[in-house]
């Protein structure tokens, strides 16, 4: 899972990055508002760490712009107020939920994964889309028609980001950045390719669905009408 940590002190900074890294979070750390921002509608994250207190734009603010900007990505809100007001703001701002400095790091890590499992697919292992339903823990695209194909593993993972994001157009970068990940030197034309590949998958199924390509923007899969 892909955390964005927004912290800006730096111990404090250092140390929730050593223990998410150790838990097997790829983690990502900015130590301002603009950056947490900047990060969070990028779309790639699986889930926000969001300190209140930071310089130029105050966790409260930053929420309340990724909510606008259509980002549901669960937010965990940290902060040293403990008054019910300062929860409630935080709360109302769009964070998931909330937890007070000191606090316990296995209470931390236990707030994170109950947040994680709201973007995972059921208890069946499936995603489900108009008449599409991608199990995922097989690898396989269904359609309500009876059809239905195996899927290789990157467009495996392209239609589970698209399914999850249903809706929300995504551009280039956010699925290069979550399906290769920031270590990888794959160019952007890879994600042309397995688009390509994700699309012939949904003809071969004869979903009603397909992935629109949209000039300058990015892709959203959508339904025709029919």
């Amino acid at each position: 899972m892909k955390v964005l940590l927004a912290e800006d002190e730096k111990r404090m900074n250092r140390a929730l990055c050593e223990i998410l890294r150790q838990e097997g979070y790829e983690v990502m750390s900015v130590e301002n508002g603009e950056n947490a921002l900047y990060e969070a509608e990028s779309g790639v994250y699986d889930l926000i760490v969001l300190d209140v207190m930071m310089p130029g734009m105050n966790g409260y603010s930053v929420a309340k712009k990724a909510r606008s900007s259509g980002i549901r990505t669960p937010i965990l809100m940290l902060t040293a107020k403990s008054e019910i007001d300062d929860k409630v703001e935080g709360l109302d701002s769009g964070a998931d939920d909330y937890l007070t400095k000191p606090f316990m790091t296995k209470e931390l890590l236990a707030r994170l994964r109950a947040l994680g499992r709201r973007n995972l697919p059921t208890n069946d292992g499936s995603l489900s889309f108009e008449d599409l339903t991608l199990d995922v823990k097989n690898a396989t695209l269904k359609c309500e028609n009876g059809q239905s194909v195996r899927l290789g593993e990157k467009e495996l993972h392209i239609l589970e980001y698209l399914i999850a994001n249903q809706g929300q157009v995504l551009t280039r970068e956010q699925i290069a950045l979550k399906i290769w990940g920031y270590e990888s030197d794959s160019e952007y034309n890879n994600v042309e390719v397995y688009m390509s590949f994700a699309r012939k998958k949904l003809a071969f199924v004869g979903s009603k669905c397909e992935i629109k390509a949209l000039r300058g923007l990015g892709y959203e899969l959508r339904c025709r009408d029919v």
